[in-house]
């Protein structure tokens, strides 16, 4: 340790990240610094930060690295790549980190449709959202729609239409592929969807109301009562937003309720003055102060492909500095300017409130769930006979058809909860044919192989997706690597024979190894119930990875016909797209910026899946 205090204190005096690692080189934290030699001296001088978290972190340190940079926001971006990267465990880990569902709006084509992404690119269209629910989302489409009669076909059949589809004589669209609306006209009720979008109801409604009364003094009635259900249709939906300003302001608005270790965080967003959306989000296992995790939950939440606001305000006083380096940082995001502020008082103040009272009932509910989940591990610790709760519960399923792409998933729960870290998946190597038994058996093997290496710690409790033989294959797997670990299977429900037409099921089976009898558990068990989620996660992440590679697969097989694409080029499409129907799907000059891909290549790739395509039809 004075080796490494002495090495701290020939650091720089700059900004930049710092980065701290134990014995094995693994990155324990990342953390940035307007002064790098001063704020990592502080971890060595006893009793200048008295946190809890500071002093198991410093018992693992062995060597602390640095890199500096020119400005503290050019620390805070490399400090968020750097968490990204490694993924420190005494830096916040913001769970919930998957990118919402937006609706993107091609401007600059002359006849746009509304499409939802989870990508936002600068590619010149307008952007909304982000959602958080796709079926919210689903709704908004619809809804617009049904009150705009934007055409909904791909560009390709746009291009290829001769004559008007179904939604033109529903009254669903305007036909602008048969040349049934002129472009400005087109443009008119596109501005009025961007209108509606971003929250200008109120001059949409002013705008729809001043053209129904001079189609009417025109005597076109039937334009009049168009425009008449337009106009019921957005009042209708504005019914159902709830305004918290009155002003047009766009900001999300986040609040921190925390206990101990654990904190709940809510952020409300706010878009035109109408609250649209609420997220949550779960933080375990805390040890900074309050300003330094919700400065971390700031930099984690607008780091990806979100949409950032004119105004962010927030719950904790992050401090003076930091507020102002997140804010030229999401400045630069955004491309305009962004306020990081903590209200003291008035509106912005009782925002802060309402979220801070939405993180107070989740924490409490959470916590509710969490003591049914330490009833559930105390049940299967006295059911399955085990020396103490199962803490960590490992599932494995294998997923294959007739044999082929087959895999074999892993999933782990610590406390009843999901731990998507740690999930784990293996392509099957050495069974040929559809042999589930011995495709279990390869993974159980191959994973205990790895017990020994970090993050491949024993569990309590292995769960087979299986009945008795199944849990044979298992036992056997456990028994050849010399692995100690209790072990059950659980069986699918079966249909018993009942009198008459009345169909009477067993719940769910629990077999162990050496038990012909299955482990008895009532319909409302919570450790039954436990166990099957299990299951169903480990059914659910095997059979996503087998329809991956059998799309991936697909995809490499009709790519070996196209001359002039070998399987360099045919990996950097796979990587790029995915599937075939997305490769199908993407417009030649998306093709063409593959490396490696010229415009040439790109339209022979299109002629020979449209040909596969026919042929499939």
């Amino acid at each position: 340790m004075d080796e490494l205090e002495a090495k701290v204190a020939r650091f720089p005096t700059r900004p930049g990240v710092y980065l701290m690692k134990d014995a094995q080189g693994r990155v324990l934290y990342v953390g940035k610094a307007k002064n790098l030699r001063a704020r990592v001296r502080t971890y060595f001088r006893e009793g200048a930060d008295g946190r809890p978290r500071v002093r198991f972190l410093m018992a693992r340190v062995a060597d602390v690295d640095f890199v500096v940079t020119d400005t503290e926001k050019e620390a805070l971006i490399l400090e968020n790549t750097l968490i990204k990267r490694h993924r420190p465990r005494y830096n916040v880990d913001l769970r919930d980190d998957k990118t919402y569902l937006s609706l993107r709006l091609d401007v600059q084509n002359p006849f746009p449709r509304l499409t939802m992404t989870r990508r936002i690119v600068p590619d010149g269209s307008l952007y909304f959202g982000p959602y958080s629910s796709a079926r919210a989302l689903r709704e908004t489409v619809d809804l617009i729609h049904r009150i705009f009669p934007l055409r909904q076909c791909r560009d390709r059949e746009f291009r290829a239409r001769t004559r008007p589809c179904l939604y033109c004589q529903m009254r669903g669209c305007l036909a602008p592929c048969c040349g049934r609306v002129t472009p400005e006209a087109y443009r008119e009720m596109v501005d009025q969807v961007v209108a509606f979008l971003r929250g200008r109801s109120r001059e949409l409604l002013e705008t729809l109301r001043a053209r129904m009364a001079e189609a009417a003094e025109r005597l076109e009635f039937e334009e009049a009562a168009r425009l008449r259900d337009r106009i019921r249709a957005v009042e209708e939906t504005l019914e159902r937003q709830k305004a918290v300003t009155h002003r047009p302001v766009d900001r999300d608005v986040v609040a921190m309720v925390r206990e101990g270790a654990e904190a709940e965080v809510v952020v409300l967003v706010v878009r035109s003055g109408n609250l649209i959306d609420r997220r949550s989000y779960y933080l375990p296992h805390l040890e900074g102060d309050d300003p330094e995790v919700m400065g971390q939950f700031l930099r984690q939440y607008y780091r990806g492909d979100r949409i950032v606001p004119a105004e962010v305000v927030v719950g904790v006083d992050v401090g003076e500095d930091e507020a102002r380096v997140l804010g030229e940082w999401l400045s630069e995001r955004r491309g305009r300017r962004v306020r990081v502020v903590h209200p003291r008082r008035g509106e912005k103040r009782a925002l802060v409130a309402m979220a801070a009272e939405n993180a107070r009932e989740l924490l409490d509910e959470r916590r509710k769930t969490k003591v049914g989940y330490d009833a559930a591990l105390a049940e299967l610790r006295d059911r399955l006979g085990l020396a103490g709760p199962p803490r960590r519960i490992e599932g494995y399923d294998i997923s294959n058809l007739q044999g082929g792409h087959a895999v074999g998933s892993m999933v782990v729960f610590t406390d009843g909860f999901p731990d998507p870290r740690s999930y784990r998946r293996f392509a099957i190597r050495t069974v040929e044919g559809s042999d589930d038994f011995a495709m279990l058996y390869e993974v159980l093997r191959r994973r205990l192989a790895r017990r020994d290496q970090p993050g491949w710690e024993l569990p309590d409790l292995v769960l087979i997706d299986g009945g008795r033989g199944q849990v044979a294959a298992a036992a056997k797997a456990l028994e050849d690597e010399g692995g100690s670990v209790p072990l059950a299977g659980i069986a699918k429900a079966r249909v018993l024979p009942g009198g008459g037409a009345e169909v009477v099921r067993s719940p769910e089976r629990i077999f162990l190894p050496g038990r012909a009898n299955p482990v008895p558990f009532g319909r409302n068990s919570s450790g039954l119930f436990l166990l099957q989620r299990v299951r169903d996660e480990a059914h659910r992440f095997a059979l996503a990875l087998h329809r991956k590679r059998r799309a991936r697969a697909s995809l490499g097989s009709a790519l070996e016909a196209v001359p002039g694409v070998g399987p360099k080029r045919r990996q950097a499409l796979l990587r790029r797209f995915g599937s075939l129907k997305r490769l199908a799907e993407a417009p030649v000059d998306e093709i063409a910026a593959v490396p490696g891909i010229s415009e040439a290549l790109a339209r022979r790739i299109k002629e020979a899946l449209a040909g596969e395509e026919r042929r499939g039809g």
